[in-house]
């Protein structure tokens, strides 16, 4: 039997279509259907509603439209920014830095480009999962292609010291790569002050579709594209473009921002309550930096329970939560950035990330703030 409501805290995981955006996007899956590469009306008018979205993303990256690139997701465009990178350089060098919590999408990507004969420095980060600029600094070769850094954690919401990295990576002209994926929508993204060469950005995580992504690339980039086909996007990723995921994606992106006065403060003070409320509980922790991490992440471990099991006993209740753990093949594995942030094993096993959206309420928090102590007592007291 269903909840009556959802009580929905996995903002970072996806958020749900702003209205406005549908709107945007509408024409584009019904009458303005056109192929953007064809040259009749219908066709042009895709073109159009296209440089339309890259304008409007380049001026809240204050960039040239020239240098943005829709992808199909986060992923696409952390694939593309670092191996479009590796193989276009790689007579210059074959070293890449990276952190050891940052997303699968640049974990992978760099485990993938070592079979090539790349290789990845992943740099530690402390108890709160900060990199340290200086360990940047120290990193660097002169094979060193390519650093890349997250700019805020997706499981325990750290901001990252992104702009003085960046200025690391520029004084020592070594291209700049940030997935701000979780970023996108909550934190400033003007690519200029941030010092940053590529980054990353995901349409599903600021309202907007799924299945579209946005690569920023300062000119000068050189980057080798990892789809064949077409030259769309400037030769950079072929394939039929997705005009209406494109135009919602920039009109998500743009609302993201008018929104942000509005919005984020409520956002923070739920976040706080639900901060202070959690760790009334006994053998509870935050994870992650408890004032520079995101505006909607609430983040923690539990001793002595699974954070599965806590994800169960809340999905009863109609609340839908997330764990930094990954279920495979019938066991569960610890998060890998809680380890690399020093958390023993069998901690790490009892991690819950709550992350809030703009349609979160008092009333929601207070739910999950009044079932989250007996659910805790019951599952240490079965284990």
């Amino acid at each position: 039997m269903m909840p009556e409501r959802i009580v929905y805290l996995d903002h970072a995981a996806t958020t749900a279509l702003d209205a406005r955006v549908l709107d945007a996007m509408l024409p584009y899956l019904t009458s303005e259907y056109g192929n953007a590469s064809s040259i009749y009306t219908l066709g042009r008018h895709a073109m159009q509603a296209i440089d339309s979205a890259r304008e409007q993303v380049a001026e809240i990256l204050n960039c040239r439209p020239t240098e943005i690139t829709f992808t199909g997701c986060g992923s696409e465009s952390d694939n593309l920014a670092i191996k479009g990178m590796a193989f276009a350089s790689q007579k210059k060098g074959n070293h890449i830095i990276t952190s050891s919590i940052e997303h699968h999408a640049v974990l992978h990507t760099c485990q993938y480009l070592e079979r090539f004969g790349f290789k990845t420095t992943y740099l530690p980060v402390d108890g709160y999962g900060h990199v340290n600029p200086d360990d940047v600094a120290r990193a660097i070769t002169d094979q060193t292609m390519l650093v890349s850094v997250m700019y805020a954690n997706n499981e325990v919401g750290t901001i990252e010291p992104i702009a003085e990295i960046g200025r690391i990576c520029r004084a020592r002209k070594i291209p700049f790569h940030v997935d701000a994926v979780q970023a996108g929508g909550s934190l400033p993204i003007d690519v200029a002050a941030l010092n940053v060469d590529l980054l990353s950005l995901s349409a599903h995580k600021f309202y907007g579709p799924k299945g579209v992504g946005i690569l920023y690339a300062r000119q000068g980039m050189r980057i080798l594209p990892q789809m064949q086909g077409g030259s769309q996007e400037r030769g950079k990723r072929a394939g039929t473009e997705n005009v209406a995921g494109i135009v919602g994606a920039a009109t998500a992106l743009r609302l993201a921002y008018e929104d942000l006065p509005q919005v984020q403060p409520r956002i923070i003070a739920l976040r706080d309550r639900l901060i202070a409320g959690v760790l009334t509980i006994p053998g509870s922790r935050l994870t992650g930096h408890p004032t520079d991490r995101l505006p909607n992440n609430a983040s923690f471990v539990f001793e002595g329970v699974e954070g599965e099991s806590i994800l169960l006993s809340l999905d009863l209740l109609g609340i839908a939560a997330s764990t930094g753990s990954a279920c495979t093949s019938g066991s569960v594995d610890p998060s890998h950035v809680l380890l690399a942030m020093g958390l023993p094993v069998e901690l790490a096993h009892g991690s819950l990330r709550l992350t809030l959206g703009k349609d979160n309420t008092e009333e929601d928090v207070e739910a999950i703030l009044s079932a989250l102590p007996g659910i805790i007592k019951k599952l240490r007291e079965l284990h």
